[in-house]
């Protein structure tokens, strides 16, 4: 298969293993950057540029779209969905998990567990803000924040009024979530392809930091996860409309509960901590399913 990869920056790990895993399976892949992609916008003939090249004969498009470019990577990858290319993450999965409000509004439609969270942009009523969360300590995030930027733990009462005042003085849209003690400040990311969970791991934060990304320190590694964790993490990467997702939970003393649905999980930690050749799964899941014109919302959202 000819298999165009979207993706900033070729030297990344998770790009540099899915061209390796990609050749070792037989295909032709390319790497594109994908804001140097632009596209000709026509009736019946919709195409793709990229360095004066229109690029054609692709069976399908693995998006890397960083938060960053959402908006931009997302029409490149409509217009290969739009040409009949099958995208591994269609734009409409993407785009509904990069809005943090919106997707956990679709999780809480469907039942999937998550922690107690309130959404405000300048509410004037603090103390009734941080009483759907019941109460400090509580875990207050920027909607636009990513890797663990823009989240920050309130300790005390005061604090979370104070630092949720501040919040709303930057005219930033923002969520409040309980602050799950018992997870002792880690979490799991389970990698899901299809409607299988692939690969787990246990992400520790460093001593003295709550957020256990491994960007900020955390250590990584493998873990077995339960049935209620596995199904917890197939049904919010379905309600994401995602094939491929990085879907972190915690556990807590009413269960699993869903942090957020990632749509790029990166690839180095994952196979890292359990050795596993995770970019082959991938490969291994777009030879299954990867038909022209498979995509479910062509054209739309």
């Amino acid at each position: 298969m000819k298999i165009a990869i979207l993706s900033r920056n070729k030297k990344l790990y998770s790009t540099q293993r899915l061209v390796e895993a990609g050749e070792e399976h037989g295909h032709e892949v390319h790497v594109f950057d994908t804001l140097k992609c632009y596209m000709d916008i026509a009736s019946h003939r919709p195409s793709i540029h990229y360095k004066g090249e229109k690029l054609g004969g692709f069976e399908a498009v693995i998006p890397r779209i960083g938060a960053s470019i959402t908006f931009y990577g997302a029409a490149v990858l409509r217009q290969f969905e739009m040409m009949g290319v099958y995208p591994l993450n269609e734009s409409v999965g993407i785009t509904r998990s990069r809005d943090k409000l919106r997707s956990l509004q679709i999780l809480a439609r469907a039942g999937v567990g998550l922690p107690l969270t309130g959404f405000a942009h300048s509410t004037d009523d603090t103390q009734a803000l941080i009483n759907v969360v019941n109460g400090a300590p509580l875990v207050v995030k920027l909607l636009q924040g990513t890797q663990g930027k823009g989240v920050v733990l309130a300790e005390t009462y005061q604090a979370a009024e104070s630092l949720i005042d501040a919040f709303r003085n930057l005219d930033a849209n923002f969520l409040v979530q309980e602050f799950i003690k018992e997870a002792g400040g880690s979490d799991i990311r389970c990698f899901v392809i299809g409607d299988r969970v692939i690969a787990a791991m246990l992400r520790q934060a460093k001593a003295g930091e709550f957020r256990s990304n491994l960007h900020r320190g955390g250590t990584a590694s493998r873990i077995k996860l339960t049935p209620e964790e596995r199904s917890t993490a197939v049904r919010a990467a379905s309600k994401m409309g995602l094939n491929v997702a990085g879907v972190d939970i915690l556990r807590s003393n009413h269960g699993p509960v869903v942090l957020e649905v990632n749509s790029s999980p990166g690839l180095e930690g994952i196979e890292h901590a359990t050795g596993l050749n995770v970019a082959g799964k991938i490969y291994e899941f777009i030879e299954k399913n990867a038909k022209p014109g498979k995509t479910r919302t062509r054209g739309t959202g």
